[in-house]
């Protein structure tokens, strides 16, 4: 029998997640928005209550939660600010390259280390000005020279690029794709530009300088040429989580427009009963269930360790694709008030919009499902 339901524990966590969105997030997404930065007293009291670790293995300081469970959570904040709960969703990025392919000394290096108390910072970088859905493309080069590598090249568009405590990056070593652990203070690292986006505008998206960067060679992560399979391996888990984030966005505004409309009146009556009106809310709350179904699935498969590609472009396109409507929706919905930022709507829109390109575009994730449907396996490239 299929279940639906969630076990006693992922409601207490997601409860947990809900009410920090709501105490925490919420109450200053607005703001943070318009100042286009994350607060910094956010991430210690997120760390505290296990909302940046809850990824991370038991045994590592973190709560050992699967991604349903994960799921689940990122909904519940990114529900409360699509910008404030990506970088904290972000800080867990290289948790599955150092669980899967990393040393017994790099997980016990690195994990705990996000896993503490007063938080830390965590980003993965593979996109570069030149390459972003295609990872063949990457041009940052490292060399082997006695026991470190020197790294040269810029990445760029990072959620947390450049205020992260440790970045997972990609580099060609003799022109094959490989991974490194990087340090904030590390020789010849160095921030490089701060992006103003459309939306989600609270997390920092930044590039990182490579400047004949040299890191030792025990943070590599994986072996020399493992890059792909570490990078193709990673969007299979990541693509759920940031559909997950995309259904809590279009599901605030759902939410929202929902409540409005019973309020709002106009000839007479509140809009809620207009048929123009209730159908297209029927139609947006439909969409949002649908997409959270999918992501459901695509999460299972990967708790199963199954092929997750193709579930999890499902995922990835239907959600952001529906948070992108739904919230264009909930705009309409309120009219005039809806283009006014006394109202959330129109930040969420603009955040929607960037679930649309990140971690793989819409069309990326179709070429992937058109590619397993062709019989092959999806290349599963895309942005970091």
């Amino acid at each position: 029998m299929i279940s639906f339901e969630p076990t006693d524990e992922q409601r207490e966590l997601r409860q947990l997640a809900h009410e920090f969105a709501e105490r925490e997030l919420r109450t200053i997404a607005a703001e943070w928005d318009e100042r286009e930065a994350f607060p910094p007293d956010l991430l210690a009291k997120a760390a505290r209550a296990g909302l940046t670790s809850y990824a991370i293995p038991g045994q590592y300081g973190g709560g050992g939660a699967d991604a349903v469970t994960s799921a689940l959570i990122a909904e519940e904040l990114s529900w409360g600010c699509g910008g404030l709960a990506s970088t904290l969703q972000a800080t867990m990025f290289p948790v599955r390259p150092l669980v899967r392919f990393g040393t017994d000394a790099q997980r016990e290096r690195y994990l705990p280390l996000l896993a503490r108390e007063e938080g830390a910072l965590a980003a993965i970088a593979f996109t570069e000005t030149h390459a972003g859905s295609d990872l063949s493309a990457i041009r940052s080069e490292a060399r082997r020279d006695g026991d470190a590598y020197v790294l040269t090249g810029e990445k760029v568009y990072i959620t947390n690029g450049g205020v992260a405590d440790v970045t997972v990056v990609f580099a060609k070593v003799n022109g094959a794709l490989t991974a490194f652990v990087v340090e904030s203070g590390d020789p010849g690292v160095s921030a490089g530009r701060v992006e103003r986006k459309i939306g989600l505008r609270a997390s920092q998206t930044g590039s990182l300088v490579l400047d004949a960067a040299r890191i030792p060679s025990d943070r590599r992560i994986g072996d020399e040429g493992e890059g792909l399979a570490i990078a193709l391996d990673f969007f299979q888990a990541s693509r759920p989580q940031v559909a997950a984030a995309a259904v809590g966005v279009a599901r605030a505004a759902v939410e929202y427009a929902v409540a409005y409309a019973r309020e709002r009146e106009a000839f007479g009556r509140p809009i809620l009963k207009r048929q123009g009106v209730s159908f297209k809310l029927a139609d947006m709350a439909m969409l949002v269930e649908a997409a959270r179904l999918l992501v459901w699935r695509a999460a299972a498969a990967v708790d199963r360790n199954e092929d997750a590609g193709l579930l999890g472009s499902y995922a990835k396109a239907f959600a952001a694709d529906t948070a992108m409507r739904v919230t264009t929706d909930a705009v309409q919905v309120l009219g005039g008030a809806g283009i006014m930022r006394d109202h959330p709507v129109e930040k969420w829109m603009r955040d929607a919009k960037v679930f649309q390109i990140v971690e793989g575009t819409s069309e990326i994730q179709r070429h992937i499902i058109a590619t397993y449907l062709g019989g092959g396996e999806g290349d599963g490239q895309a942005p970091g």
